[in-house]
């Protein structure tokens, strides 16, 4: 029989007539190897949420490394995860959610945990034992509470003390009807005798300075932030509990001038008397989102080189539009690195995956290197799992959620679509050198 072969960022070898796969002779009992290589820089490890994850190990007998191969809370796919380490274990939250007993699970963000490596949890080259919190009939539940059909998204899982010194977990969450239509904003903290999300605190929808992304913990001169941000982490709050619900003391990272909002028309930059644009932290001033970043180079009120927030293909030399960005400090690169999603990629929508690197968790970050590529799938809203770090993090993981939606019309990889895709990175890679451009 004649197998063709082809896999998102790897490739089999053709043959005279340009076709990738193998003739074999399949007999019962024996098994072939074959051989691909590899395109990407990322190495893709395995699947980590969703059912019949080693469905095929089972049905031959093979090593199965985590505890529940087939099926877990009954969950058959997840959407963009957001971890946090808190009291000493790793917390998973998700966005909707997917059910084996019915096309839709629920739109309330669920939640899992699972233990540290160093604290009895697997190798994260293995997998991950996740253990779900569910309702009454086994299936993964609701972790915010609110009305049946309205999504509740949360983000921004933060970890940080309160007045008394104590550790306490909060986030962002989105009441929306639509991905396009939000209903309302609210801060929320974590309840550990419900392991539910309380309301904390409900804020204006569009208010330019809030926690939203991935955090970050950075020391800056004599106090601890936290940064949030997207495409970049620009946007920062005092580390502590009071701050982080007082909107007031929220800076933006920004070349606006201080007080002012983005205007296309008469955008008001802070310049200082020689003409250099001045990017600093700023009350009161929102940072300026990607398409406003471009805008501005592309209307000639800023040159490239003063975008802060402007990364260049170390290859090509264009400027990918890079977002859903997760931020880290990295002792092996000496650097904060970025593991970045791209939106409008030649090879796919929201498939294609970016590293970059930067001196400081503002930047300027100069440079990108794709790392993963998708033929006309997703892989969208990547996290760094920074806390699985190994080698003095010359290794490092991350994981993004592989989908169909914005980049393919039908056509599913069975069981895996919908849910998320771990990948493990070198950084010691001659290829990832981002200390000079094309």
């Amino acid at each position: 029989m004649f197998f063709s072969i082809s896999s998102h960022g790897y490739e089999y070898p053709a043959d005279g007539l340009g076709i990738r796969g193998a003739r074999l002779k399949v007999v019962p009992g024996q098994s072939a190897r074959l051989k691909i290589r590899r395109i990407n820089i990322a190495e893709r490890l395995y699947r980590i949420t969703g059912e019949g994850i080693y469905h095929d190990s089972v049905l031959l007998g093979r090593p199965i490394p985590i505890r529940q191969p087939l099926l877990n809370a009954q969950v058959t796919g997840q959407d963009s995860a957001n971890p946090a380490v808190y009291r000493g274990r790793i917390y998973y939250f998700w966005g909707d959610t997917n059910r084996q007993s019915y096309p839709l699970g629920h739109f309330g963000t669920s939640g899992a945990t699972a233990e540290l490596p160093d604290h009895g949890g697997l190798d994260p080259s293995a997998g991950i034992n996740l253990n779900y919190f569910v309702n009454s009939d086994g299936f993964s539940r609701p972790m915010v509470r609110g009305p049946n059909g309205v999504l509740r998204w949360v983000d921004a899982v933060t970890v940080l003390n309160d007045s008394q010194g104590r550790q306490r977990m909060v986030a962002r969450v989105s009441f929306r009807k639509s991905l396009a239509q939000a209903l309302s904003t609210r801060l929320l903290i974590y309840n550990d005798a419900t392991n539910l999300f309380d309301t904390l605190k409900e804020i204006p929808i569009h208010s330019p300075l809030q926690p939203s992304g991935h955090p970050l913990r950075v020391r800056a001169g004599d106090t601890d932030y936290m940064y949030y941000g997207d495409p970049f982490p620009d946007t920062r709050v005092p580390a502590d509990l009071d701050h982080f619900q007082d909107l007031s003391s929220y800076e933006g990272f920004t070349c606006l001038a201080p007080g002012s909002r983005f205007q296309a028309a008469d955008p008001k930059l802070d310049r200082d008397p020689s003409g250099k644009l001045m990017w600093a932290w700023k009350k009161d001033t929102p940072p300026l989102r990607r398409e406003q970043i471009r805008r501005l180079i592309r209307d000639g009120k800023i040159k490239s080189d003063e975008a802060w927030f402007h990364p260049i293909d170390v290859q090509s030399g264009n400027s990918p539009a890079l977002s859903a960005v997760s931020v880290a400090f990295n002792d092996f690169r000496h650097k904060y690195i970025a593991i970045c999603s791209e939106t409008g990629g030649a090879s796919s929508y929201l498939g294609e995956i970016w590293y970059s690197e930067a001196d400081k968790p503002e930047g300027p970050w100069k440079f990108a290197r794709k790392v993963v590529t998708h033929n006309r799938y997703s892989c969208y809203n990547p996290v760094h799992d920074a806390f699985f770090d190994q080698e003095g993090g010359r290794i490092i993981y991350f994981e993004g959620t592989y989908v169909t939606t914005f980049s393919r019309d039908g056509d599913p990889t069975p069981r895996y679509d919908y849910n998320q895709i771990m990948y493990r990175l070198d950084l010691s890679d001659p290829r990832l050198d981002l200390s000079h451009g094309p």
